[in-house]
C-alpha cells in the first residue's frame, strides 16, 4: 500500500459533499489496511475472467496454478491488470468509488457546493462580428429600430423626423440586400423587412403631403408579386388621389382594391364601398352614391352611412325616400349597453365597487362618444329634412318628433322642439318662438332650463328686462348649475347698474363651468365698470389664454393697458388685434391715436390712412387727416376729406366752411367764392359765411359786396336781439327762483320743484341723466352726441380766423395754423365709433353680454 497513491482531482465541483460521519464513509475503506488486505486476498483467489468487451478492467492478474505458484496472466486485450502496481507509478483505485466523485477530506477542503472559492468564472468568448452572418444580423436590427423610431416620431407629431428615419431605414435595407448578395445568401432575403420599410416610407410621404413620392412607393409594393396581399394597398393610393381631388382615379383604385379583397373581409369591403359613395357625392353623381349607401345599409347599417344616404335623398329632393332613410337611421343598432347598467341597484359593496370602477373606464367613454355622435347625426338630419318633407317646416318637425319618440332616442324629442323654436327665430318669427319655448315650462328640469334660458335671452334682446329676469330666475330654479342661465341673470342685473351683484352671478357661472368664456368676458367688463382695472386685466388675460385669436379680448387688454397708463403695452396688444383682423378700421384708428398721443405723427398718419381706406365714413379719422394736411401746409389734399365729411353730415355747416377755407388757403379764390355762395344758399343766417363773402367780394372787386354787407348787418343785429332775449330770460328765471326760495323758507320741505322757463326744463333732466346714467357718456351714446359737440368746437375754431378787415396776404402761416389746430387733440376723448362696435370698451349691450347665451 505504500506504493499506492490516491490521485486527487483539482477544482472538484463536488468537493465538500463527503463532510459527514466517517463511520459511514465507504470511501475511507481505501485507507483501512485490514479491509484492503482482505480485498486483495479475496481478489487474488477469484478465478480468471475473460474480457468480453474491449476496454474492461480485466487485465493480467497473478493467478494461482494447480502447482500452487502465482503467475501473471495477460488479458485478451493485452491491458495491464487493474490492481497492479507498476514500478515508479502510482494510480488511483477506480474500482471502489463512484464515477465522477472524489473525496478530498484528506486534503482539508470545506463545503463549497457552488464553487465560490474558485473565484469568478472566466469571461465568455467574444463573438466574432467580422463574419457575414453577424453583419447581416446587426444591419437587420438597425433597420427594425429605425422603422420603430419613425413610427414613434409620427405618433408624437414630428412628421419631418419620421420621414427622415424612414428614408434612413430604406438606405440601411438596401445596404443589407447588397451584403447578402456579397455573402451569397440571396436565398435568405427577409421579405417582411423589405415590405415594412417600403410601407412605412410610403406612409410617411403621405403624412408629409408628398403625394407623388408616396404613390411611387406604393406602386413599388403593389407591382412586386413576392409580396402577398399587397393589392389592398391600393386603398391607400385611392385615398391619396381623393386628397388630390382626382376623383375618377380614386374610384378606379377603390374598385381595384375591392376586387382584390375577398368576401371574408366584410368590414373592409364595407368601408371601401362607403369611400366610393363619398367620392360619388363629391362628383355630384348622387344616384351612384345612393346605390353604394343603400347596399351598405342592407348589409351592415351604420349611423354615418345612414346620414350620408339622407343627404343624397335631400340633394335629389325625394321626400318619401328621405322619410324612409330617417326611419332607418334612428333604427340603427349602436351595440352599446344601457346606462342603467352603471346604476348601483343593491347594497352589495363589491358589486357597487365594480360598477364605480367601470363607470368611467375607456370602454364606457367610447360608448358615450358613439351615442353622442349618433344623436348629433340624427339632430342634424331632422333639422335638414324637416322643411323639405312637409309643406311647412313646423309639420316636418312634428313628424320627426313623432318618429324619434317611437325610437330608442326618446330624449331627443325635446331637443328637436327647442330647435324648432330656434328655427322660428332664424325666420324672425319671435312670437312663434316664444310660444314654442313656453310649452316647456311643465317639462322636466333640464328641458325647462334650456327653454327658459332661450326665452330670457330673447326678452333681453327686446330690452324687456323684467321678463328676461323672470325667465332667468325660472331657468336657475330648474337647473341651478346652468351657466347660461346665470349669465342671463347677471346681464339683467348689469343693465340695472348693480354691477357688484352681476359680478357674483358671473363668478357662480364660472364655478359651475370653468370654461364658460362668456361669463369670464362679462366679469371683466363688470370690473371695468367698477374701476377695478387690475382684476379686469386678470380676467381678460385668462380669457386670452383660452381664446388665443379673439380680437375682442385683445382689444379689451389694449384698452385696459391704456387706462392703466401703459401706452406701449396697449400698442402691442393692438398690433395683435391687427394681425388677427387686419381690416378693422376702429383698431387702426386707435393705433393712430396712441401714436399721435406719443408725438409720432408719421406713424399715426399711416394708421389713420389705413383706417380711412377701410372705413371712409368715420368722422374722427376724416377730421384728423384733414387737420394733418392743413398743419403740414397741404390744404388742397385736405379738401377731399372735408368734402367727405360734408357728405356724411350735410346739416353741419362747419365742414363746408372748412372746405371753402382750404380753397382760399390754396389760392383758388374763385372756387372758394362759389363754395361760400353755396353755403349761403343753404344757411342764409350764418354770420361767418357772410363775413367771408364780404371779404372775398371786396378783394375781387365784385358788385355783390353791398348786398352781402347789408345781409351781414341784418343777421348780426338779429343775433344780438336773440342773445339779449336769452340773457333777460335767464335773469328773470334766476330772480324767480330766488324769490321762490325766499317765499318757501317757512313752508313745507316737500314743495315740488318748479321750472321757470324752457331752458331750465331742458337742463335739469340732462344733468340728472349725466349724473346717474354713465352709459350715456361713452360707447354708442357718445357717437350720437359727437356731431353736436364737434360742431361747437369747430365753430369756435372758425371764430379765430382772421377778421374781415384784414387782407389775406397779411395773414402769416403761423396765424393760419393757429386757426386750424387739430380739433381732436390729445386732451379730447374720441367717441368710439367704427365698424367693430362690439369690441368697444364701454359698449355694453346684447352683443357683448349676450355671447353664447343660445345653447347649441
Amino acid at each position: 500500500m505504500e506504493n499506492v497513491h490516491l490521485a486527487v482531482e483539482e477544482d472538484d465541483l463536488y468537493s465538500g459533499y463527503n463532510d459527514y460521519n466517517p463511520t459511514f464513509d465507504s470511501e475511507e475503506l481505501e485507507n483501512d489496511v485490514a479491509f484492503q488486505q482482505a480485498v486483495r486476498t479475496s481478489h487474488g483467489r477469484r478465478p480468471p475472467m475473460t474480457a468480453k468487451f474491449p476496454g474492461t478492467a480485466i487485465g493480467a492478474r497473478p493467478l494461482a496454478s494447480s502447482f500452487g505458484t502465482r503467475m501473471a496472466m495477460a488479458s485478451s486485450m493485452g491491458r495491464p491488470m487493474t490492481g497492479a502496481v507498476q514500478e515508479g507509478a502510482a494510480r488511483p483505485m477506480t474500482a471502489v468509488r463512484a464515477a465522477g466523485y472524489t473525496s478530498s477530506l484528506t486534503h482539508g477542503s470545506s463545503f463549497d457546493p457552488l464553487g465560490q472559492s474558485r473565484g469568478p468564472a472566466p469571461p465568455l468568448e467574444a463573438k466574432n462580428e467580422d463574419t457575414p452572418e453577424e453583419k447581416i444580423k446587426i444591419l437587420e436590427k438597425k433597420v427594425n429600430d429605425l422603422i420603430e423610431e419613425s413610427c414613434m416620431a409620427q405618433s408624437m407629431g414630428s412628421l419631418q423626423l419620421a420621414l427622415e428615419k424612414a428614408k434612413e431605414a430604406g438606405r440601411k435595407e438596401r445596404a443589407l440586400a447588397r451584403q447578402r448578395e456579397q455573402s451569397g445568401n440571396v436565398d435568405h432575403i427577409n421579405l417582411d423587412l423589405t415590405y415594412s420599410v417600403l410601407l412605412n416610407l410610403a406612409n410617411q410621404y403621405a403624412n408629409n403631403e408628398m403625394y407623388p413620392e408616396a404613390l411611387n412607393s406604393y406602386q413599388v409594393i403593389v407591382k412586386n408579386k413576392m409580396f402577398s396581399n399587397a393589392g389592398r394597398l391600393k386603398v391607400n393610393m385611392a385615398n391619396i388621389y381623393f386628397k388630390q381631388k382626382n376623383y375618377p382615379k380614386a374610384i378606379k383604385f377603390y374598385r381595384m382594391a375591392l376586387d382584390q379583397i375577398s368576401n371574408t373581409h366584410k368590414e373592409m369591403r364595407i368601408k371601401i364601398m362607403q369611400n366610393i359613395g363619398v367620392v360619388f357625392v363629391r362628383l355630384g353623381q348622387y344616384s351612384d352614391a345612393i346605390t353604394s349607401f343603400e347596399h351598405i345599409m342592407s348589409e351592415s347599417p351604420n349611423i354615418k352611412t345612414g346620414f350620408n344616404l339622407i343627404l343624397c335623398y335631400y340633394a335629389i329632393g325625394d321626400r318619401e325616400r328621405m322619410k324612409k332613410a330617417f326611419q332607418k337611421l334612428i333604427s340603427v343598432p349602436l351595440g352599446i349597453d344601457d346606462e342603467e347598467k352603471y346604476i348601483p341597484s343593491n347594497d352589495d359593496t363589491n358589486t357597487n365597487m365594480v360598477i364605480e370602477a367601470i363607470k368611467n373606464d375607456k370602454l364606457h367613454q367610447m360608448e358615450r362618444d358613439v351615442k353622442v355622435l349618433a344623436e348629433k347625426y340624427i339632430m342634424t338630419a331632422a333639422k335638414l329634412i324637416a322643411p323639405a318633407i312637409e309643406t311647412s317646416f313646423a309639420n316636418g318637425f312634428d313628424w320627426c318628433v313623432d318618429m324619434v319618440k317611437s325610437s330608442q332616442y326618446v330624449e331627443l324629442a325635446n331637443d328637436l322642439e327647442i330647435n324648432k323654436a330656434i328655427t322660428y327665430l332664424r325666420q324672425k318669427d319671435f312670437n312663434q318662438a316664444v310660444e314654442t319655448l313656453k310649452t316647456f315650462e311643465k317639462k322636466d328640469s333640464r328641458v325647462k332650463s334650456a327653454a327658459a334660458t332661450n326665452l330670457s335671452f330673447l326678452y333681453f334682446l327686446e330690452k324687456d328686462y323684467d321678463q328676461a329676469e323672470r325667465y332667468a330666475d325660472l331657468a336657475m330654479n330648474a337647473d341651478r348649475y346652468n351657466p347660461a342661465a346665470l349669465i342671463n341673470k347677471g346681464n339683467t342685473v348689469f343693465v340695472k347698474q348693480d354691477h357688484e351683484k352681476a359680478g357674483e352671478f358671473y363668478k357662480e357661472a364660472l364655478r359651475n363651468d370653468s370654461s364658460c368664456t362668456g361669463a369670464l368676458y362679462n366679469l371683466g367688463l363688470t370690473y371695468k365698470r367698477l374701476n377695478r382695472l387690475e382684476e379686469a386685466l386678470d380676467c381678460f388675460l385668462k380669457l386670452h389664454a383660452i381664446l388665443r385669436n379673439s380680437s375682442q379680448v385683445m382689444y379689451q387688454l389694449a384698452n385696459l393697458y391704456e387706462q392703466l397708463g401703459d401706452p406701449h403695452q396697449a400698442v402691442e396688444w393692438l398690433m395683435q388685434v391687427i394681425s388677427v383682423t387686419p381690416t378693422d378700421p376702429h383698431a387702426l384708428a386707435k393705433l393712430g391715436k396712441l401714436h399721435d398721443d406719443e408725438g409720432d405723427k408719421s406713424q399715426a398718419f399711416q394708421y389713420y390712412c389705413e383706417s380711412y381706406r377701410y372705413c371712409p365714413s368715420n368722422i374722427d379719422v376724416i377730421t384728423w387727416l384733414g387737420a394733418y394736411y392743413i398743419e403740414t401746409q397741404f390744404c388742397e389734399k385736405a379738401i377731399q376729406y372735408f368734402e367727405r365729411a360734408t357728405l356724411i353730415q350735410p346739416t353741419q355747416v362747419n365742414w363746408q366752411l372748412i372746405t371753402a377755407s382750404c380753397y382760399r388757403r390754396s389760392g383758388n379764390y374763385q372756387k372758394a367764392l362759389e363754395t361760400y355762395k353755396d353755403i349761403h344758399r343753404k344757411f342764409p343766417d350764418n354770420v361767418e359765411c357772410l363775413r367771408f363773402l364780404v371779404r372775398l367780394s371786396t378783394d375781387m372787386g365784385l358788385k355783390e359786396v353791398q348786398e352781402y354787407a347789408t345781409k351781414l348787418k341784418k343777421v348780426e343785429k338779429m343775433k344780438e336781439i336773440r342773445e339779449q332775449r336769452v340773457k333777460s330770460g335767464r335773469e328773470s328765471s334766476a330772480r324767480g327762483r330766488k324769490e321762490g326760495r325766499e317765499g318757501s323758507a317757512g313752508s313745507s320741505a316737500f314743495k315740488p320743484l318748479m321750472f321757470e322757463d324752457v331752458d331750465d326744463v331742458k337742463a335739469a333732466p340732462q344733468t340728472e341723466l349725466k349724473q346717474f346714467s354713465p352709459l350715456l357718456d361713452s360707447g354708442r351714446d357718445s357717437s350720437h352726441s359727437s356731431s353736436s359737440t364737434k360742431g361747437e368746437r369747430l365753430s369756435t375754431k372758425m371764430r379765430s380766423l382772421p377778421g374781415s378787415n384784414e387782407p389775406y396776404e397779411a395773414s402769416s402761416p403761423k396765424e393760419l395754423d393757429a386757426s386750424y389746430v387739430d380739433p381732436l387733440g390729445p386732451q379730447m376723448e374720441r367717441p368710439k365709433t367704427g365698424a367693430k362696435k362690439r369690441i368697444d370698451d364701454d359698449d355694453f349691450g346684447d352683443e357683448e353680454l349676450g355671447d353664447d347665451l343660445l345653447p347649441e
